[in-house]
């Protein structure tokens, strides 16, 4: 994995658009999923308390004028992981994300790929690769504009038929 550069770099680097496909009904456990789980809530008038250095990549990126958006296609109903991520999703508009859900449902007839990924300008895709309970195995780069085209038209499709974040409410 260490040869694969890092998030921070490839969308530094990029200058246009950035676009994130999520399909996982759930990802690795964290400590911030697991103290929501207890009850704990996030101040969001405490920014330094949320705020990580992924989100000030993010704005930054926003800054420069790239436009950075997200799409999770999900179960319904959804996961407690979800409902957490839904819960959470404030941060990434806080830092100028754009997100949208598409219930599971409503994606027949879209030919998605296999695996999550972000596409930084339509021609560098990283891959990333889960195992089936959640928990980070691999990333991998693909120039290959054949497979970032394809994948970048699901991406969009996707898009489309989103519900965006603040009409989306979590069954």
């Amino acid at each position: 994995m260490s040869s694969i550069p890092e998030f921070a770099e490839l969308l530094s680097n990029c200058k246009r658009s950035a676009v994130h496909l999520e399909m996982r009904d759930l990802y690795f456990s964290n400590p911030r999923f697991e103290a929501w789980q207890r009850g704990d809530r996030v101040d969001w008038n405490g920014r330094d308390t949320w705020w990580r250095p992924f989100h000030q990549d993010i704005a930054d990126a926003v800054a420069r004028g790239v436009a950075v958006r997200r799409a999770r296609v999900v179960s319904e109903p959804v996961t407690d992981y979800i409902r957490w991520e839904h819960y959470q999703t404030r941060a990434n508009l806080e830092a100028g994300e754009l997100v949208k859900w598409l219930p599971r449902r409503l994606a027949s007839g879209i030919l998605l790929p296999a695996n999550d990924f972000w596409i930084f300008d339509g021609r560098l895709m990283r891959v990333h690769h889960f195992s089936g309970d959640g928990e980070w195995t691999d990333k991998e780069l693909c120039d290959d504009q054949n497979v970032v085209s394809l994948c970048s038209a699901a991406f969009e499709k996707v898009w489309d038929r989103a519900i965006a974040h603040g009409q989306y409410e979590v069954p």
